[in-house]
């Protein structure tokens, strides 16, 4: 899904966010014959479209993260249905076709607490810290109030 270099539109963005709100509301309301849709909440995280507004990525995650990929097949099988069900009031020229997709974003994010949480990480933080001279502005603050009383009465 090609966006601009600019990213994408005003008008990818609103319908996106439309998008998501109807999917969500949808998938609360778990008319599904998939067993397994039926008892997971699905939080639909993201949704971005393609600049002509025909194809929507639908960015999903599931309570805990537990059975992500079979959730994710369910909910492709699933379209045409939640196609008429949560995008059939929508105005707009075409409809967009929706394929759902695993959020990988929470692991992501926790790779990277994992990252910065490292010894070498925290090695090289504080090996940085040692290295800097620049005094703080508490030291700043003690010197100019010891300079300005000292010569205080002497031009």
């Amino acid at each position: 899904m090609s966006t601009s270099p600019r990213g994408p539109s005003q008008r990818q963005l609103r319908v996106g966010e439309v998008i998501r709100q109807r999917l969500s509301e949808a998938l609360q309301r778990g008319d599904f014959e998939a067993r397994i849709l039926k008892k997971t909440s699905i939080t639909v995280t993201e949704v971005r479209i393609s600049p002509d507004l025909r194809q929507a990525s639908v960015y999903v995650m599931p309570l805990g993260g537990t059975h992500l990929a079979e959730i994710v097949a369910r909910l492709n099988d699933e379209v045409p249905r939640l196609k008429k069900a949560a995008l059939g009031g929508l105005h707009l020229k075409y409809v967009p076709n929706i394929k759902f997709l695993a959020d990988d974003t929470f692991e992501q994010a926790a790779a990277m607490d994992q990252l910065l949480d490292s010894r070498a990480v925290t090695r090289d933080l504080h090996d940085d810290a040692a290295l800097d001279t620049t005094p703080d502005i508490d030291t700043l603050a003690s010197n100019s109030r010891s300079d300005s009383g000292s010569d205080s009465g002497q031009y």
